[in-house]
Parts: C-alpha cells; structure tokens; sequence
C-alpha cells in the first residue's frame, strides 16, 4: 500500500484546492464543512459554509439558536435533516461534553447526525486519530483501483471496501490521507470522465490496466423514485400573502410553504380548483384567479415532484382557515422549501 499512499499524497500535496476548512483543525469548523459537503458541490456550498459560521461561530451559538434560524440559514440546501442534526448535536454537546467536541471517535459518532464517514473525517483531521473514510468518493477510487466488483450498496461491499480504505491510510498522518483520496476522487479520478491520462496512479490501476475504468463502482440496487404532484396556491389579499407551517413526518419538516394542494396524479387547474381541498383553504370566498405555472420539476433522492404555482387573488375579507397571514416585506424570517424560494424570487420577492 505504500506506492498508494506515495503516489495518493504527491498529487494532493501539488493538486489540492485551497479550501478555508483545510486551514483549521478545529472540530466544530470541519464539521460544519463535512455536513454541508455531504449533499452539496464545494463551489455552491461555500457561500453556506462562510454564513454559516457567521451566524453560527461555535457549538454555543448553534445551540441556542432557535430551529427556524437554522433552518433559515440553512435555506437552499435541501436535506434539512441535517441542519436538525446539527442544532441536535450541538445542544447535546452543551449537556453532556460542556460545549465542547468530544475528542474521541466514539464521542463524536454518538452524536445525531453523525454517521461513520463524519466520524472518521472529524477523527482524523481533528485529533489525528487512525480511522478512514469512506465516501462517493472513495469508493469510486478504491474500486477502479483494484477492480473490486462486489457491490457498494451491499453489505459485504461495504465492509470490504472499509477494510481496504483502512489498509491503505497513512495512520501517521490519517487527516491529510484521507483528505487526498476524497480530493483525488473529487478532481481527477471522476465519476464520468475520469483523467487516467493524466493520473499518477496509472500504473497501479487494475481496472485502467484491464480498459474497464468506466465499469466501477458497481451497485445492486436502483432507487425508484416515487412522483407526487403538488400544486401551490400563492394566495394573497390586499398586502398579505398566506403561508402554512409543513408537518414533522414528511420533507421539508416543520418549514413554511403557500397552500398546498397534493393530488395522486397531476390534474387538469379546473380540477383543482373544483376540488375540496380548494375550497377548504379558501374558505369558499371569492377569488381571482391570475395565472397557473408551467410544470417544475424538482428532483429528491428518492421523489419527483411536480409543481405548479396558483396565483389566486382573493376578494373577501375573510382570513383564510389555519394559514399565516406574512406581509411581503416579513417574508424573509421564513425558512421555506427550495421550489417556493425560487418561485418567490421569480415573483421580485
């Protein structure tokens, strides 16, 4: 392993990005960077980070802070859950490490949120504790590498390409190891169009060897993606838009949206609009009904989401039902989904 290792640092040494979180060792910063990184390319992810920590500059001030300025904050990301994990996270740390991050590796993996590739990035870049990480990244390398077939999204996959990213750490310096193979898999080693080329590991590359880079990583499952049909109501009366709060067991959990009206398959406006669910949340007044938009689609992990925006002036004076009457000039305290943000955006919001 050696030669990999050799060859692995060399090229990170002369290749790497100048990035702010390389700078530091300090735990809560390379958590922070790790977090945001997990689901979000560097370049659109470090305006987030910079804000982030801006608002938030130590595990104290997360803590504290209620969970709608995170999430706020957080607005644009997507994968909420992660910003709930780490107001989680932080407030655990106050209790039970006295606002501070634990230095071992199984304090850290306790933490909510924290999976085994955070564990181990945290560990090492930190404390400098042995532990490899093993990302997208990583497992793209380590299977071209040595033409590993067996597949990542199984058990027996994972566990042999743990072991091997393992053999393959320099335990004397874990952090900059690490951060070589993800960097090496980030800029050179691509997932489509990878610069073998160029690439100093070449000549120990099975898979280059054998002209069958593209075939790896190898995967056993593909993730069906269910689609769902959402149609916005941009609901307005004299200076007032209407918001409702989302609940706590779908996406976007606990954030602010327009009415919402979901159907099993996408409908005809005069449809919706004819609906019970549209009258319940207009409370049967008078409307004007301004424009309905062209289809968005907005991908998830596992969901295609279909949406149109309702541009419905209402006439009476009635308030409508449960929603929150927002002025315009307060919607910024609102953490909302990503579609309605740029809807809003679109709209000169």
């Amino acid at each position: 392993m050696k030669d990999y290792r050799k060859a692995l640092t060399g090229w990170y040494n002369h290749s790497k990005r100048e990035l702010p979180w390389r700078e530091t060792r300090d735990p809560y910063t390379i958590w922070v960077s790790e977090v945001i990184l997990q689901q979000t390319r560097v370049r659109q992810g470090m305006e987030y980070y910079h804000n982030f920590l801006f608002r938030f500059p130590n595990i104290p001030a997360l803590a504290m802070a209620p969970e709608e300025e995170v999430l706020k904050v957080w607005q644009g990301l997507g994968y909420y859950s992660r910003a709930r994990n780490m107001h989680h996270a932080a407030k655990t740390m106050m209790q039970e490490h006295g606002g501070k991050f634990p230095s071992d590796y199984a304090g850290i993996r306790s933490l909510k949120g924290i999976g085994d590739y955070t564990a181990a990035a945290i560990a090492s870049i930190s404390f400098r504790l042995p532990y490899a990480v093993v990302d997208g990244n990583v497992f793209r390398v380590l299977s071209r590498l040595f033409a590993i077939s067996t597949p990542i999204d199984s058990s027996p996959g994972k566990k042999e390409f743990y072991a091997l990213a393992q053999k393959l750490l320099d335990t004397d310096n874990p952090g900059e190891s690490n951060q070589a193979i993800m960097e090496f898999g980030a800029l050179q080693c691509l997932p489509a169009q990878p610069l073998c080329g160029e690439c100093p590991l070449s000549t120990l590359c099975v898979a280059y060897s054998i002209g069958t880079v593209n075939n790896f990583p190898k995967k056993s499952k593909l993730a069906k993606q269910k689609n769902r049909y959402f149609n916005y109501l941009y609901l307005y009366q004299t200076d007032h838009l209407f918001l409702e709060k989302r609940g706590d067991k779908d996406i976007w959990r606990n954030m602010y949206q327009f009415p919402l009206i979901e159907t099993p398959v996408q409908m005809v406006p005069e449809a919706v609009i004819g609906s019970p669910d549209w009258a319940r949340i207009t409370q049967s007044q008078p409307f004007t009904l301004e424009s309905v938009s062209a289809e968005k689609v907005h991908l998830l992990t596992h969901q295609r989401l279909h949406i149109r925006f309702f541009r419905v002036r209402l006439e009476g004076n009635t308030l409508p039902g449960k929603l929150i009457p927002v002025r315009l000039m307060d919607l910024s305290r609102y953490a909302v989904p990503k579609p309605v943000e740029n809807f809003l955006l679109e709209m000169g919001h």
